[in-house]
């Protein structure tokens, strides 16, 4: 019980003052005269104020509350490391026993720096942890805070006055002594570059904790083939140059050789994803005779801002002379030593259209696409009743890299082309608009040239469910035969019409080797907290991916079937860094968070971190473990406010006097006919003294 005196006063505080004033004028003349009865006047006085000032005694009913102390586990990737998580699980549970023991004390143990709603965080954060998790807790209640923790903490409060106001931080720091660890830095690298163009990498290998000038050797792959080995000296700025080999990810990996008894080697990779860029994709567009679906290409090709686009049209072959001066008949003459032989490995692209051997190009031009496509170059046939004439592009060197023979038929009749099983996987037909139902919902055609059986993927069919639409793959390059010239129905609404656009645009992409049109491909993006996973094949049926964390714990994750030809699946992304999934034959990678993850640019254990905050607030700082590896805990010791809060081999904790108000008795002293009778009682006694 609390005893308190306090007031109420019956009048305004001003006019109290001023009666009082009034008062003490009235009787300071008879107190300095020393007249009779000057001294009971300023008695009556008093007990006027008194009455007026309404005093009343209380008595409060207060409940003690308990000193608050915060346990703060450090769960973050780095104590992982070197059995860091046990020794923090040992000392936890030491504490915990001990704090058990002592009265009149609310431990809150905080498990921080691992993650927030589920998603890993950058970096250590055990001061914004201990803010939130106290939010409701008045600063005077707090009587400490104990980190347990490796001492990589990155939230630090700079700089380190009392964070706690004016509790004691104590810090048990993980780990060991004279630790080492070594780190591979990619420095500088692009995010984009255009493909065939020259770039640089800068990285280093930095030696924690061991320094060293003895060289060390770094292997550098792409894509995860083998790429370079160089040999480096620890700490210096090291230079690779690069060439951008392809559109889409180039995937560049550094990994450093082991340091001899490191922390952990999960630090000695790193990688560099290099988005390549086409400049300009470069098209060849050659028509051999005007026809009705010859603007079919030249308008959807000149629509793609991707592409530059280089067309002629054959008017007139060379057998039909009747005299007119060439000048009078083209604008341009026909360049063929220039596009076929000069320039032709600028073309990503060369598209014959209704072409027919008709004396414009020689034999030895078609010598130079077939070495042009074996070497990485990309052919389309888009064919009519000429492929099937004496006059065929079979009947020229092309047909060691064509995928069919004509038969010398072309069938005339109406019919519905299909996607076949195969084209259901493949990403040039997968998906068309209007191909998932029994008859297609698009147009007829009614013309189709007859081969013998294709290599290479039939991914359309026609009449009979001959091969239609057929690509192949020969040396480096990609060849494409279309076995009709009716596509221009689709493109003019004939019936309907038909999905034209996308077919031709993915086509002349596929071709043009668009990562995203890859047959077999393997993808990983980061989403948040998550790590999605995405599989195209051509396969029905694939095994599980491998996916590695950046911490090097792998993980076994089997995708479900999502379309044909496509399979994903989802994992919680619960570390920050570079992530791989594998396959055996495909890799993938995705990053999550930041580029260079605080977490593990320094995984060595410290007190330096800690150390300010520690010296400013008086509290104590030491190992978890001895140097043999025993646990040792420091004793915990009572204290009160203003005394030493730390010694060397115990922790103080501030007990606090902090309570609940849970009831208050009021008693007036000056109410009721007892105060009007203390009141008239002095008053009667100063006409007393008037009166003898």
């Amino acid at each position: 019980m609390n005893w308190s005196i306090t007031f109420a006063p019956l009048i305004p505080l001003p006019w109290l003052v001023a009666v009082a004033v009034l008062g003490l004028l009235a009787v300071a003349p008879l107190l300095l005269r020393r007249l009779r009865g000057g001294w009971l006047r300023l008695l009556a006085l008093a007990a006027l104020l008194a009455a007026l000032s309404g005093p009343v005694l209380l008595a409060e009913d207060r409940q003690p509350l308990p000193t608050v102390v915060a346990l703060v586990v450090d769960k973050s990737a780095s104590q992982d490391l070197d059995g860091r998580a046990r020794m923090t699980e040992e000392a936890r549970a030491a504490l915990e026993k001990r704090f058990g023991e002592l009265r009149s004390l609310d431990l809150r143990v905080i498990e921080a720096g691992g993650k927030t709603g589920g998603a890993p965080v950058d970096g250590t954060e055990l001061f914004s942890a201990v803010s939130a998790a106290l939010a409701d807790v008045a600063p005077e209640r707090l009587g400490a805070v104990v980190m347990l923790t490796d001492g990589e903490v990155h939230d630090v409060p700079m700089p380190p006055n009392s964070p706690f106001g004016g509790a004691p931080l104590h810090a048990l720091i993980s780990g060991h002594d004279n630790e080492r660890d070594r780190q591979m830095v990619i420095r500088s690298a692009p995010r984009f570059a255009i493909v065939d163009e020259n770039q640089t990498i800068e990285y280093s290998v930095i030696d924690q904790g061991a320094p060293s000038n003895d060289p060390l050797r770094v292997t550098i792959s792409l894509d995860g083939e083998p790429l370079a080995t160089e040999t480096v000296t620890p700490g210096a700025i090291n230079r690779f140059p690069i060439r951008i080999g392809h559109a889409g990810q180039n995937i560049y990996e550094f990994e450093a050789a082991p340091l001899e008894g490191e922390l952990t080697a999960v630090n000695n990779r790193a990688a560099a994803v290099i988005d390549g860029i086409r400049e300009n994709l470069r098209v060849l567009l050659v028509s051999g005779e005007p026809h009705a679906g010859e603007r079919i290409w030249r308008n959807l090709l000149k629509s793609d801002a991707s592409v530059d686009l280089v067309h002629f049209t054959i008017l007139r072959p060379p057998e039909k002379q009747d005299g007119t001066p060439i000048n009078e008949l083209s604008l341009i003459a026909f360049p063929t030593r220039e596009l076929f032989s000069v320039k032709i490995d600028q073309f990503d692209l060369i598209i014959f259209d209704r072409y027919a051997q008709r004396g414009v190009l020689p034999t030895i031009y078609f010598d130079n696409i077939a070495r042009y496509v074996r070497d990485g170059g990309a052919l389309l046939v888009a064919s009519g009743p000429d492929y099937a004439s004496d006059d065929s592009l079979w009947n020229t060197p092309l047909a060691d890299v064509l995928p069919a023979a004509p038969t010398g038929r072309v069938i005339e009749k109406p019919f519905l082309p299909r996607v076949t099983d195969l084209g259901g996987r493949h990403p040039v037909t997968r998906g068309l608009e209007g191909a998932d139902t029994e008859p297609p919902r698009w147009s007829r055609w009614f013309r189709q040239i007859e081969v013998d059986k294709p290599s290479g993927e039939t991914i359309l069919k026609g009449v009979d469910d001959d091969p239609l639409l057929v690509l192949d793959r020969e040396g480096k390059g990609r060849v494409a035969l279309m076995l009709s010239d009716q596509v221009w129905l689709w493109a003019r609404g004939y019936e309907g019409g038909g999905p034209h656009v996308d077919l031709l645009r993915r086509l002349a992409h596929w071709l043009m080797k668009e990562p995203d049109l890859e047959e077999e491909a393997l993808r990983a993006t980061a989403r948040g907290a998550t790590l999605v996973i995405d599989r195209q094949t051509m396969q029905e049926k694939i095994g599980p991916v491998t996916v590695i964390a950046p911490s090097g714990a792998r993980r076994t994750l089997t995708l479900a079937p999502d379309a044909p030809g496509r399979f994903h699946g989802e994992m919680p992304a619960d570390e920050i860094g570079l992530w791989r999934v594998e396959d055996g034959e495909h890799r993938a990678f995705a990053h999550v968070g930041p580029a260079n993850p605080r977490e593990f640019t320094d995984v060595l254990s410290s007190f330096d971190k800690l150390q300010p905050v520690v010296d400013a607030t008086g509290g104590h700082m030491a190992r978890m473990v001895t140097a043999d590896g025993k646990l040792d805990t420091p004793r915990i010791v009572p204290v009160r406010p203003g005394r030493a809060m730390a010694g060397r081999d115990w922790m103080g904790i501030r007990m606090t006097d902090a309570s609940v108000l849970r009831g208050v008795d009021r008693w007036p002293l000056f109410s009721g006919f007892l105060g009007l009778a203390a009141l008239l009682g002095v008053m009667a006694a100063t006409w007393y003294r008037e009166g003898r």
